[in-house]
């Protein structure tokens, strides 16, 4: 349980979730599900008794822990390389641990919320066989756990004025028909109907090892004497909501494949769905045939993504990992992630590559051909899975075989639910692909339980690491502020939406501005551009903020152009304010990017013109080779040297202040400092 003031949720208030001592849900999951394995006794024990078991219980769960660590570290000994071939890298022994251990990659609203789209179309048999559709079942499902929380509340008050600790709480748990039809709107019988569903209704005696198929996790409800029906976590109904009625289908052989056909269709328009929240409806296709101009095709595109001169290749699979590869069994393991992961991969991989050739006209799911604006410079790669995938981030790290080449970036795995919480915090295109192409940079550096954890960092300190770093390891604690802020968003509670760091420090000034002009104007030269702008540091950005509100004030006052830079040796950026845009402004900016460049020696650097209103007017970016010249040394020798830009390292995120100090140097790159400078030149 989860408690927070009124003024609202903090992060403060979710650091217990992680504490060591706090039990996971398969811990509970399993100790419900050994309960379950005889009728329940719902007497209340003595506090003495009640010690014990729970002493008794941790000493257990301990030992357990310990036994199955020594097996996961043995597998870390053995898979010392990501992407091994070597098989003893499939040891199921080893893999248990990060299975039953890993952190949950999906928040128990995402579960509730994303089961109605998945089971929309099976409306019609859920209500013939099941005696209610999706929708009911999600209201059902929300008023239970929205009594679980007020009854909770209640005790928790009434514990903190009582001189005296109840030992009864089992009344919170209980679920009572007419209550939770009240609660729902929905009709006692249908509720009726739910519980006889979700109920466990028999001894679950096939649950005799970790590995084994637990009822508690498919069917969470659990009957106790007097007819009574108790619920213990919000996550186990949310979960069983998503889960649990694809096997109902799938057992009914008359309607197995049409369950089938559904549960596809649903991962590939949910991830059309959400990447157009971000792009675009008209950047987003889905069903992308890739007709060879010679006849054959080398597959089809689940969802492509045309940003400019970027593309996203996106394949969705709904494979899952079975009972067999939890027990750790190396060869069902092997072919639960070869079905999910590596399958796709390897159709992402034909398909883009054929792009790359120009071999093939791209096809819509409308028979309409899909002419891409720009030849590609990089395609990123998103392998899709629909369903919670233990361990997912671990296994794909150590087991994918991948390719990588000049355009097509390595693969970012995911599921459905990270990809939902990714354009809810990165709804915008350069910050979208910026993320995307930092995680999969990074993708044998970075070790972590699930990719929220990676995500979280990211929003608080930027996912560009320091080449010194050869390995991170990233708790699952720090994606925290996440959690809170993804909490507050779906369960409409007051908090902060947005985690303090990237997307709140530079907010309002003159740098994020251009950042989002640039997003609107998709060309190869303002993408380039913007990604770059996205991998400076904070106080790279609040430089280029104050330069502009220099240049910008400057050209309003005396009507004239001016500039300044920022760089280094690998790249920089030439900041130009033109008063009137001209063909002999375009050629002044590509002339002096020419000149910075040369003086810098840098392999690649950009330009970019705004208006006295900082408004965007066009960018440049020129990457060749340097070479020495005397004409160009003769016409840079008395060039000033760009200030220095920094990158935006993930151990470097200090908030910077706003203001120039009058004794700073010039934010226009002259040398000088601000008071002897641009200072006396502002209106």
């Amino acid at each position: 349980m989860v408690t927070y003031a009124r003024h609202g949720m903090k992060a403060s208030d979710l650091e217990k979730l992680f504490s060591s001592n706090h039990l996971i849900r398969t811990e509970i999951n399993t100790l419900l599900g050994l309960l379950a394995r005889e009728p329940i006794d719902a007497s209340v024990p003595s506090l003495v008794d009640l010690r014990g078991y729970i002493d008794r219980t941790d000493r257990l769960l301990q030992e357990f822990h310990d036994a199955m660590s020594v097996q996961g570290f043995a597998g870390m000994f053995i898979a010392s390389q990501p992407g091994d071939s070597n098989t003893d890298v499939w040891r199921g022994d080893a893999l248990r641990e990060p299975i039953f251990y890993g952190g949950e990659s999906a928040y128990s609203f995402q579960y509730r919320d994303l089961a109605v789209d998945k089971y929309a179309m099976d409306a019609p048999w859920l209500i013939r066989e099941k005696g209610f559709d999706i929708a009911q079942a999600q209201a059902i499902a929300k008023a239970m756990c929205s009594l679980i929380d007020e009854k909770a509340t209640l005790a928790f008050t009434t514990m903190k004025r009582a001189t005296t600790k109840p030992v009864d709480l089992l009344w919170i748990f209980e679920q009572k028909l007419d209550e939770v039809s009240q609660r729902s709107g929905v009709p006692v019988e249908q509720v009726r109907c739910f519980f006889n569903t979700f109920t466990l209704q028999s001894g679950n005696d096939l649950f005799r090892s970790v590995g084994d198929f637990n009822g508690v996790n498919a069917t969470p409800l659990l009957a106790i004497e007097d007819g009574k029906i108790l619920l213990f976590q919000h996550y186990a109904i949310y979960e069983a909501l998503y889960e649990t009625p694809f096997y109902w289908m799938i057992a009914d052989k008359a309607y197995r494949s049409t369950a089938s056909k559904h549960r596809g269709a649903f991962t590939e328009q949910f991830a059309a769905k959400r990447l157009a929240a971000v792009f675009g409806k008209d950047r987003v296709h889905t069903n992308v045939e890739l007709v060879h101009r010679k006849g054959a095709s080398p597959g089809e595109i689940d969802v492509l993504v045309v940003f400019g001169n970027r593309l996203i290749v996106l394949q969705a699979k709904s494979k899952k990992l079975t009972l067999e590869a939890r027990r750790g069994n190396d060869g069902a393991l092997r072919k639960d992630f070869a079905g999910a992961i590596q399958d796709s991969f390897d159709q992402a991989w034909l398909c883009a590559e054929a792009i790359v050739a120009g071999e093939c006209k791209l096809v819509d799911s409308g028979g309409t051909e899909i002419v891409l604006p720009y030849p590609p410079k990089e395609i990123l790669i998103f392998n899709l899975v629909s369903d919670h995938y233990p361990a997912l981030a671990f296994q794909a790290r150590q087991f994918l075989q991948y390719q990588t080449g000049k355009v097509i970036q390595a693969p970012f795995v995911m599921d459905v639910f990270l990809l939902d919480a990714l354009v809810e915090m990165l709804d915008t295109p350069l910050r979208l692909i910026s993320y995307a192409k930092l995680r999969v940079n990074n993708i044998d550096r970075i070790t972590l339980s699930h990719e929220l954890t990676a995500l979280g960092f990211h929003l608080k300190r930027n996912l560009w690491l320091d080449a010194a770093y050869d390995m991170v390891l990233l708790e699952d604690g720090i994606a925290i502020d996440l959690d809170v802020a993804m909490t507050v968003r779906r369960e409409n509670i007051p908090g902060p939406r947005t985690p303090e760091g990237i997307l709140t420090r530079l907010s309002g000034t003159l740098f994020e501005s251009l950042v989002q002009q640039i997003e609107s104007r998709p060309e190869p030269a303002t993408i380039e551009l913007g990604l770059h702008l996205l991998e400076l540091s904070e106080e790279t950005g609040r430089n280029i903020h104050r330069g502009l509100e220099v240049i910008t004030a400057r050209s309003r006052q005396d009507g004239k152009p001016h500039d300044f830079a920022i760089g280094g040796d690998h790249g920089g950026i030439s900041f130009h304010c033109n008063p009137k845009l001209s063909e002999a402004a375009t050629e002044k900016l590509h002339a002096l990017c020419e000149l910075r460049k040369y003086k810098q020696r840098a392999p690649h650097w950009f330009g970019v013109s705004v208006d006295p209103n900082s408004k965007l007017q066009f960018g440049v970016v020129m990457s060749f080779d340097w070479v020495q010249s005397e004409e160009m040394d003769a016409a840079t020798a008395g060039m000033q040297t760009a200030q220095p830009a920094k990158v935006a390292l993930a151990h470097n995120a200090v908030p910077q202040r706003n203001k120039v100090g009058r004794n700073d140097p010039c934010p226009c790159g002259s040398g000088s400092k601000f008071k002897k400078c641009c200072l006396g030149k502002l209106p």
